[in-house]
C-alpha cells in the first residue's frame, strides 16, 4: 500500500517551478520513513513550513502554543498556525508561496485538530489564490464504519471545526473533497491519492508501521479507543495524558478500581475487556496524585464500538460516584462546556442524560451522513 507522499513523483508536474508551503507533523513520513519535510525539501523548492498543534517536528504538547523559528534540518523558517490569536494562514505567510501541501496522519476522529487545520487551511488558501495539495493517507479506524453523532453548527470550534461525525469514516482527502463542495469554499484542490488501500481496512490490516501522530496517541489501539475516550477531556476525570497509556486508562482520586472494573463487565460491551489501573500523572489533571480507574483492551477491533464503550465508562463513573464527578466548567464566561464542544452538542448539559437515549438520538443522522459521504468516496 502507497500513501499519498509515496506516490508524489507522479504528480511532479503539480509541484515543478512553484513556491512550496507544507503543513505537516511528526506522522508526515513515507513508507520507508522518510520524512515529507526532507523529500519536498530535497526534490521540490520548499520554502516554508506551516506547524499545527504539536509542531512540524511533533515536539509540543497538546494545547502548546508553537512559535516561528527556523527548522534546523532544513533551514527553512517555520510559521505557527498554533498561536494564542489565530490558527490561521495569513496573507503574509501565503504571499511566500504558490502551493500549500498538506501530509497529516489524521486519525478519523472529528475531535483531533488535525482536520480542524486542514479546513482552516483551505479556507484561507482560497481567499488568497493559492492551490492546495492533500497526501492523502488511509483512515486508521477504516472507512465504513461512523460513530458518535454529527455535530450541530451551532458548537462548531477548534475540536469541532465541521459538522461531521465524530468517527467519519473518510480520508482527509475525501474530507477535504466534501468540505470544499458542502461549503462552497471555492479552495483550487488536488488530492495525491493512496493506492493499494481498501476502506474497510483499519490500520492493522494495512501493513503499515505506526508513527505515533501527536504524543497522546502512541499506539493504533489508542487511536481506535479515542472516539470515546477523549470525551473524558470535558469531565473531571483523568483521560491519561502524563502517563504511558493516554486516552487508555481512564481514573480519578475518588474511584475504586476494582469495583468499577466489575460494574463495567456487566454492561456486555462487545470487542472489550476491563482491568483496574493505578496511576499518578506526570502532566494534565491530577499531576501527581495517585488515581485509581480503568483501562480498556480492545479485545476485537472489527467488533468495538468506541463511542458507546468511551459513554458508557463515563455514564458509569458518573453513577457510581454522583457526588464526585462532573463535567469541567467552561474556560471563559458565557462560552460553552468542553464537553459541548467535543460532543458537538447540548446533550450533556442535563443532569438526565443517559448513554442509551444519546445513542439512540444519533442513529438517524449517523445513517444521514453515512449516504452523504459516500460521493466523495475516493476508494472502494
Amino acid at each position: 500500500m502507497l500513501k499519498g507522499i509515496d506516490n508524489i513523483y507522479n504528480y511532479s508536474k503539480l509541484l515543478i517551478g512553484k513556491r512550496i508551503g507544507l503543513i505537516t507533523s511528526i506522522s508526515g513520513v513515507d513508507n520507508q520513513l522518510n520524512s515529507t519535510i526532507e523529500i519536498l525539501d530535497r526534490n521540490y523548492n520548499l520554502q516554508a513550513l506551516f506547524a499545527p498543534e504539536h509542531g512540524v517536528r511533533g515536539d509540543k504538547d497538546a494545547g502548546q502554543m508553537v512559535e516561528d523559528y527556523i527548522d534546523e534540518a532544513t533551514g527553512v523558517p517555520v510559521y505557527s498556525l498554533y498561536r494564542k490569536d489565530s490558527k490561521r494562514l495569513t496573507k503574509e505567510m501565503l504571499d511566500k508561496v504558490d502551493v500549500v501541501v498538506y501530509d497529516i496522519q489524521d486519525l478519523g476522529v472529528r475531535y483531533y485538530t488535525f482536520i480542524s487545520t486542514l479546513i482552516y487551511a483551505m479556507e484561507d488558501c482560497a481567499k488568497e489564490g493559492k492551490q492546495f495539495i492533500v497526501l492523502d493517507r488511509p483512515d486508521p479506524l477504516g472507512g465504513t464504519i461512523v460513530e458518535g453523532n454529527v455535530l450541530e453548527p451551532a458548537y462548531q470550534s477548534f475540536v469541532g471545526a465541521y459538522p461531521i461525525a465524530t468517527r467519519y469514516g473518510l480520508t482527509a482527502g475525501e474530507l477535504a473533497l466534501m468540505v470544499n463542495e458542502e461549503e462552497n469554499i471555492g479552495c483550487h484542490l488536488e488530492v495525491i491519492p493512496c493506492s493499494g488501500w481498501k476502506r474497510s481496512e483499519m490500520f492493522h490490516r494495512t501493513g503499515q508501521i505506526w508513527v505515533m501522530p501527536s504524543l497522546g496517541i502512541p499506539r493504533f489501539d489508542t487511536a481506535l479507543l479515542y472516539p470515546g475516550t477523549c470525551l473524558a477531556e470535558g469531565t473531571n476525570l483523568s483521560e491519561g495524558r502524563g502517563t504511558s497509556c493516554p486516552f487508555e486508562i481512564l481514573g480519578a482520586p475518588y474511584i475504586k478500581a476494582q469495583k468499577l472494573v466489575s460494574k463495567l463487565r456487566t454492561k456486555k460491551l462487545v470487542g472489550v475487556d476491563f482491568t483496574p489501573a493505578y496511576f499518578k500523572p506526570t502532566s494534565s489533571k491530577f499531576n501527581g496524585i495517585f488515581c485509581n480507574g480503568v483501562h480498556l483492551h480492545i479485545t476485537d477491533y472489527d467488533t468495538f464500538q468506541s463511542y458507546k464503550t468511551g459513554l458508557t465508562v463515563i455514564e458509569t463513573i458518573r453513577d457510581m460516584y454522583p457526588k464526585d464527578f462532573e463535567f469541567l466548567k467552561p474556560i471563559k464566561e458565557n462560552s460553552k462546556p468542553f464537553i459541548s464542544l467535543l460532543s458537538g452538542n447540548n446533550a450533556f448539559e442535563t443532569a438526565e442524560w443517559s448513554c442509551n437515549q444519546i445513542l439512540e438520538k444519533n442513529e438517524n443522522e449517523l445513517e444521514e451522513f453515512k449516504r452523504k459521504k459516500q460521493k466523495y468516496h475516493i476508494y472502494e
